[in-house]
């Protein structure tokens, strides 16, 4: 973690990195993305990029306290879980839960603060690919109608401040589609939180 976890300059919703002094990279502010703050602990590289592997694919779910841990080292990310709440992790589809047997944004969300942790609102209804076998304009496309909101427990949702849990961000098509579901049902404040941010 002293090597390679070193904080960075990021823009305050993407999390890209960005030079010093420079709150928001210029993608965002020509057309600001539904997250109202997004923080990521690491560049999805080395070394991270193979402990997560193990974390999602290879059956290696006691990682989840690990990964915790460096995201509550990272700054900015306690005040924004004190803050919430709720904490949401990125739902999976049945048929990805079936083979993989657990959510790994579930795990790290329970490791972060189990009280606030809830897999029962954020729903995924449709089984796409897994996002890292898509090029960039599936990604951003083929999100647009895989998340609901239970309908009987919307009213939780009503000026909300939430943080939406996920591993990796790569074009951000997940959690913004997520996010864009979350903000029609209600919620007031959106923190995208992640792990790893491709970049």
């Amino acid at each position: 973690m002293a090597e390679f976890a070193q904080p960075r300059p990021r823009c305050s919703t993407c999390a890209l990195p960005l030079p010093a002094g420079q709150p928001q990279c210029g993608a965002c502010l020509k057309a600001p993305p539904p997250l109202d703050v997004c923080l990521a602990a690491v560049p999805y590289a080395f070394p991270w990029a193979h402990l997560m592997a193990d974390f999602k694919f290879n059956e290696q779910p006691a990682l989840a306290k690990f990964f915790a841990n460096l995201l509550k080292a990272t700054p900015w990310v306690d005040p924004s879980i004190e803050a919430a709440d709720l904490l949401l992790p990125m739902p999976l589809s049945r048929q990805r839960l079936q083979v993989r047997g657990y959510n790994q944004a579930l795990l790290l969300a329970q490791q972060l603060h189990a009280r606030k942790a809830r897999v029962d609102l954020l729903l995924r209804i449709t089984d796409t690919p897994a996002q890292h076998t898509l090029k960039r304009e599936q990604r951003l496309t083929g999100l647009a109608h895989s998340f609901a909101v239970d309908p009987l427990k919307v009213s939780l949702l009503q000026g909300a401040r939430l943080v939406l849990v996920d591993d990796v961000m790569t074009t951000g098509a997940s959690l913004y589609a997520a996010a864009r579901v979350l903000k029609a049902a209600g919620a007031a404040h959106i923190t995208g939180l992640v792990i790893a941010r491709t970049e």
